[in-house]
């Protein structure tokens, strides 16, 4: 095919001399790239409404939403070696479903939901500013996402750089609630496996573990994102899969255990009034003033952003690749190499997104929108196989339960979070 060639062939140019993006990404920075992209989107932003929706189970809120995206995580392993191209979702179900109408929905959907996302990491990221510096909040808002575009822009292997040295800071500050909360009391531990699984009986604890269900699947987007860096890895077919579950599993151990240190060391109210929840955790669990941890939320949030901001230019870049959006948005920058117009559209929506809308609006939003475009790329690897589409010789593969699991965890997600809040 002549876009696979395109794909997958080396060099600084395509064959009609325009210049293409540059394959400088190991798995370390595609895992570094997935970590940031998914800590910075959920947990420093959302921790206390997960608490205030379930309550003690919220670490069982998480892992459920964790369950959801194992599944559909290896459908994404395998599509991104059936067919290695930017804006992996659409091109997932183009080849799926060959349906040029369906192709342009899911990519559309996978953009705004970027955008959407990048906008409620903007609010959360302006939360944490605010502690420190005495600005109106969408100033602040506005600041973020033009400082963090300008670090899209720049070149991928300095963004992606950049936004490593930012996860292994934001990591290492989970890190230290998560030991300051245990170490405080380490026998609590004991009591990790009651907080994940609420009693069936129990029906205002389930209906509180679904409710934050969907607030918490927000914190797991990030993970279908490496699949669009495919065409700047340096081993795409190798390192893909391997990056996207090492991805979920740290990201699924880290809230897990924040989530349980939040229940059990913090006031529910207090984390319903702060539009910076962990700093709040990390005041009452070591009871120093939280400058440091409001530095690396902060880091944490921006760093959110921009990683979105590099993936949302990249699906608009590869949906005008492939004729579904306008050919002047698929051009790359002879300086940065990078994908600069589509880089300023998708800032464009961010901005005006991120001003405008509340952050718990933006949070459902997201979550429902990756929903119904994870239920159709399940569906599309269930067709490729059903019809017999031999995938590419040393290509990784998942069985036929992986994607069907991942279609019916995914309407089942959907559909009981409506139910309880309907």
């Amino acid at each position: 095919m002549r876009t696979r060639e395109r794909v997958i062939t080396a060099g600084t140019q395509s064959s009609n001399g325009e210049p293409r993006l540059k394959r400088s990404i190991g798995l370390t920075g595609l895992v570094l790239y997935g970590l940031g992209v998914t800590i910075g989107a959920g947990i420093y932003v959302l921790v206390g409404e997960a608490v205030v929706r379930a309550g003690q189970y919220a670490p069982a809120a998480f892992l459920l939403s964790a369950i959801v995206m194992a599944f559909t995580a290896g459908t994404f392993a395998e599509l991104s070696s059936r067919v290695p191209q930017a804006a992996g979702e659409a091109v997932y179900v183009e080849a799926g479903f060959r349906l040029g109408w369906l192709t342009l929905l899911v990519g559309l959907a996978v953009l705004i939901e970027a955008m959407i996302a990048a906008a409620a990491i903007a609010v959360g990221a302006a939360g944490y500013v605010a502690e420190l510096i005495a600005l109106p909040r969408q100033v602040l808002i506005a600041a973020i996402v033009l400082l963090m575009a300008a670090i899209a822009a720049w070149g991928i292997r300095e963004s992606v750089a950049i936004a490593g040295t930012m996860t292994l800071i934001e990591v290492v500050g989970l890190l230290v609630i998560i030991a300051s909360g245990i170490g405080a009391d380490p026998s609590a531990l004991a009591e990790l496996p009651a907080s994940v699984m609420p009693p069936l009986s129990e029906t205002g604890a389930i209906g509180g573990v679904l409710a934050a269900s969907l607030i918490a699947f927000f914190a797991f987007i990030g993970f279908d994102d490496i699949v669009n860096l495919v065409e700047e890895a340096r081993e795409p077919r190798r390192d893909l899969p391997w990056a996207i579950g090492i991805t979920l599993v740290l990201v699924t151990l880290i809230y897990v255990l924040i989530a349980f240190v939040a229940v059990r060391a913090v006031p529910v109210e207090a984390l319903a009034g702060s539009s910076a929840p962990i700093s709040v955790m990390f005041e009452e669990l070591t009871g120093l003033q939280p400058l440091v941890i409001n530095l690396i939320a902060i880091m944490a949030t921006m760093n959110g952003v921009v990683i979105i901001l590099i993936m949302a230019a990249r699906v608009a870049y590869g949906m005008a690749r492939e004729n579904r959006l306008p050919s002047w948005l698929g051009k790359v920058s002879e300086r940065t190499r990078t994908p600069l117009r589509a880089t300023v559209v998708v800032t464009g929506g961010v901005l005006a997104l991120a001003l405008f809308t509340p952050l718990d609006l933006l949070a459902e939003t997201t979550s429902a929108a990756m929903l119904f475009v994870f239920f159709m790329v399940n569906l599309a690897l269930i067709r490729l196989k059903v019809i017999g589409t031999p995938p590419p010789e040393n290509s990784f593969r998942v069985p036929m339960i992986v994607p069907v699991a991942g279609a019916l965890s995914c309407v089942g997600l959907l559909g009981g979070a409506w139910l309880i809040g309907s």
